[in-house]
Formats: C-alpha cells, structure tokens, sequence
C-alpha cells in the first residue's frame, strides 16, 4: 500500500490527510450527537413535573442545563422567568429561541466541513489522475528510454499507477457523503424534535406565569 501511494506522487498526499480529517469528523460527530446528550427521552416531562408547582431555583436550572442540548433550551426559559417572573410571552420566547440557535449551531458544527471533502475529494483525485498522465506523456521521447517508450506494457502501468489518485479520491468522497447525509438528516431531525419541545414548553411556563 506504501508502494502504491508514492508511486502515485504528491497529489495523492492531500487525499490522505481528507481521509484522515473525515474521520475525525465522523467519530466527533457520532459521539456529540448522541440521543443522551442532545435530547433525553424523558427530560421535557420531567422537568415540567418539577416545575408544575413553582419555578424551580437557580441551582436546579444550572443543572437542567448541564444535562443536554435540550436542557439548556429549557433552561433558557425558567431562567428567564427567574430573573422576571412578569415577562412576557414573547420575553419567554426570545429567551428559548436565543438558546436554540445556540444549540442548531452546535448540532451543525463541523457538517459543512464533511460536506467540503466529500466534495473536493472526488477532484483532488481527478487532480492528481491529470498530472500523472501529463508527467507520462511528456515524458515521451525517441530514445528517452523513459518510462513507456516504445513500451506498452511500462505505458499502461504508468497510466495506472496515475489513476489511483482518482480511485483513492473516491474512496475518500463516498464514505464521507454518506455519513454527511446521515449526520444532516440525523441533525433535522433533532432541530424538528427541540422545536416542538422548545414550543410545549413554552405554552407551559406561559400557564406557569399566569
């Protein structure tokens, strides 16, 4: 495999380092997006069972909002109404939805940059494909003795060994487009589900004002 890949060239070198970025993408992206850590099955109605009666103290919002993504959303709100029990729907509002732009970027964190090497990967071995033909006819001459002259056989392993730029960069690229979309659908999916907590909430602290 070493072989092959300096036998490749150069162009070959920024492949090795997408495959390298993607991965550590992937396996950030599979821990951060956990269900236990962005949305906890049974958080939203344990905490409006906790805060039915009154609105909970700051060191009980403190923890709601160490808990997940969608703790801090929540947390958003009761913090609000601590600080003015007065304040207005749209005050409560505000204060959650802030927060939840907050957690949307964090969901999204590091998605454009998969989305990128799955893109670029695909032409970095095209890249490399075209230089590696270019260096092998140009390198025909008349009694150059250079690699393919006069000789098929050493001409097609040349062309060969150029093409596993193209090879590798798809190797790189489908994987990548793959967890990509996996990740983006994953993400919606959570941002529709934060949503309508974020939105049951709220009716419930407007109710819990009044």
């Amino acid at each position: 495999m070493f072989s092959i890949i300096v036998a490749a060239g150069w162009p070959i070198w920024p492949l090795l380092a997408c495959s390298v970025i993607a991965l550590a993408l992937v396996i950030e992206r599979f821990t951060s997006l956990k269900t236990l850590k962005v949305l906890p099955p049974k958080l939203l109605d344990e905490t409006i069972t906790v805060s039915r009666g009154a609105v909970p103290g700051p060191d009980v919002v403190t923890k709601l909002e160490s808990n997940s993504m969608l703790g801090q959303v929540l947390a958003a709100g009761l913090r609000a109404l601590n600080a003015n029990p007065r304040c207005t729907e749209e005050d409560l509002r505000a204060a959650m939805e802030a927060s939840g732009r907050t957690v949307a970027h964090r969901l999204e964190r590091y998605l454009p940059a998969l989305a990128t090497i799955a893109s670029a990967a695909p032409l970095l071995g095209l890249l490399g494909t075209v230089i590696g033909m270019i260096e092998i006819f140009g390198s025909q001459s008349p009694g150059s003795g250079a690699v393919g002259s006069g000789n098929p056989a050493q001409l097609a392993h040349g062309i060969s060994i150029a093409l596993y730029n193209t090879a590798f960069g798809l190797i790189v690229a489908i994987p990548t487009l793959i967890f990509w979309r996996y990740f983006r659908s994953r993400v919606d999916e959570y941002l529709l589900n934060l949503e309508l907590s974020g939105e049951r909430f709220a009716r419930h602290l407007n109710a819990l004002r009044k």
